[in-house]
Order: C-alpha cells, then sequence, then structure tokens
C-alpha cells in the first residue's frame, strides 16, 4: 500500500438527532464539535437524521400507504 494516501480512521460517535441515540465507532469522517462519552474520554461527534434505532424497517413500525385504492383498483382491473 502507498503511504500518506488514505484517510485517518478514527473512533467517532454517531448521535441520532430525531430519537437521541448514540454510538461509538470507527468511521473516516470527522467533526470540530465533540462529546464525552461514558468512558470520559471526548470524540468527535457527527449528528445524523436517522439511524438503525429510528429508521421504520428496523424498528418494526413501516407502514404501506395504499392512496386511493390503487391495489384494489389493480385487481379489479386484471382479475378476468
Amino acid at each position: 500500500m502507498k503511504a500518506d494516501i488514505h484517510p485517518t480512521y478514527n473512533t467517532v460517535v454517531f448521535q441520532d438527532i430525531s430519537s437521541d441515540f448514540s454510538f461509538l465507532t470507527r468511521s473516516t469522517m470527522s467533526s470540530k464539535e465533540t462529546i464525552k462519552w461514558e468512558d470520559g474520554e471526548e470524540y468527535p461527534l457527527i449528528k445524523v437524521e436517522i439511524s438503525s434505532h429510528s429508521h421504520p424497517f428496523f424498528t418494526g413500525k413501516q407502514k404501506i400507504v395504499d392512496t386511493a385504492g390503487r391495489v384494489d383498483k389493480f385487481r379489479r382491473r386484471y382479475a378476468k
């Protein structure tokens, strides 16, 4: 591998702002904003709008929206 061409790989905290859920992981992303983690250390803070803690697919609160009965219309039309 070539030296000095890869981004730095540091420990960072990702915070889901919609559910106030945070997790510590490693990433190449960086931020000027920091947060004090449970272990007493300060880490860069990356704020995200959605994570596995708030995404409908992972929480099981996913809804299928049937606008104006389109599924029923389709079934009636092609039931013959």
